[in-house]
């Protein structure tokens, strides 16, 4: 079972699709010693996948070396180049997941911080997923989950929290989709997120409408007056002392944001936003953090992040991709975890 008798947290890391820059970023990331003085690192993946990236490019960057972390190997050798990921790199990525999983539940570790992987690898090795997200809530039993982006800008220090009502479904799906219960639920998911994550009892939560102006009273689209800003109405009264905002026009919604992530982090500004579909809330994350942005599963059991960048296959085996993401992930969870602690 879990010690926590140390102040260390006990974290693991997937390594994701090998071909892509996964590997690369996980041991720049590592490479910080802040990371490793609060933290247990284990890394589920290919361990001669790992020594070799350390090998090729720890003469031009600064990298740590694989022997100092536990690794476990869960898969079998790869045949595979960096940028050539195929059905073979998309079966392991799914297993190192799917192990971590396992083993965090088992109660091995806090926390899992997931590099990316390729969905469309995924599915031509058989594993018809969404994303990770989805495989996380399903082998934790979790039914009720929701995809939340945190990021701390560089600037001001000023965190941005950003959860999605609605993930990966198409754009005409959104209206159909969305529901009273549905809102509820993610909702709820935020609140109980903030108080039990970031010590946050009766926060400023800012709630986007659906339509241009939300709305307009029905001259640009008739969610808004059928249900939503009833729903809205009724959750101001239930979740006090929580104060919600809204339902705001989703093109003024982010300047407030935007402010506190560039200049003045003491502005009046939410300590959350809730975002109605993918790109209403992504568009304006990635413009201001896109090195910064963690996508953060909440809901789960256990503690879930991940650098809010893909397998970049383009750049894979170049040796520069960036770490930030993936170091401000891991950075995240210890934060998360500690606080999960208190």
């Amino acid at each position: 079972m879990l010690n926590i008798n140390n102040n260390k947290v006990n974290l693991v890391l997937t390594m994701g699709d090998a071909a892509g820059i996964g590997p690369e970023v996980i041991l720049k990331a590592l490479a910080d010693s802040s990371i490793t003085e609060d933290a247990n690192i284990t890394i589920i993946g290919d361990r001669p996948w790992l020594e070799h990236t350390y090998h090729s490019f720890s003469h031009v960057t600064n990298l740590a070396h694989p022997d100092n972390f536990d690794i476990i190997d869960v898969s079998y050798p790869l045949q595979s180049s960096w940028g050539e990921g195929n059905a073979q790199t998309g079966e392991a990525s799914f297993l190192y997941l799917e192990k971590a999983i396992q083993l965090t539940l088992e109660g091995k570790f806090e926390g899992i911080v997931t590099a990316p992987i390729a969905k469309y690898l995924w599915q031509k090795a058989g594993y018809d997923y969404p994303g990770q997200t989805e495989v996380l809530a399903l082998k934790s039993r979790t039914d009720k989950f929701g995809m939340m982006f945190v990021g701390q800008s560089p600037r001001t220090g000023w965190i941005l929290k950003t959860l999605l009502a609605t993930t990966h479904i198409p754009l005409n799906q959104v209206s159909s989709t969305l529901n009273a219960e549905l809102m509820t639920l993610k909702l709820e998911l935020l609140l109980d997120t903030l108080k039990k994550d970031f010590n946050l009892d009766a926060p400023i939560i800012a709630i986007a409408g659906l339509n241009p102006h939300s709305g307009e009273d029905g001259k640009l689209g008739t969610e808004e007056k059928e249900w939503l800003q009833d729903w809205f109405n009724d959750a101001q009264k239930k979740y006090a002392p929580a104060k919600l905002m809204g339902l705001l026009p989703p093109d003024t919604m982010w300047v407030k944001p935007s402010q506190a992530w560039y200049d003045d982090p003491n502005i009046n500004v939410a300590d959350a936003f809730l975002a109605l579909y993918h790109d209403q809330g992504l568009i304006p994350v990635k413009a201001m953090a896109f090195d910064q942005a963690i996508n953060t599963t909440i809901g789960l059991p256990f503690i879930r992040t991940s650098p809010d960048h893909g397998t970049a296959f383009d750049i894979a085996g170049k040796g520069i991709a960036n770490p930030e993401s993936m170091k401000s992930a891991i950075k995240l969870a210890i934060t998360l975890c500690k606080n999960r602690r208190r």
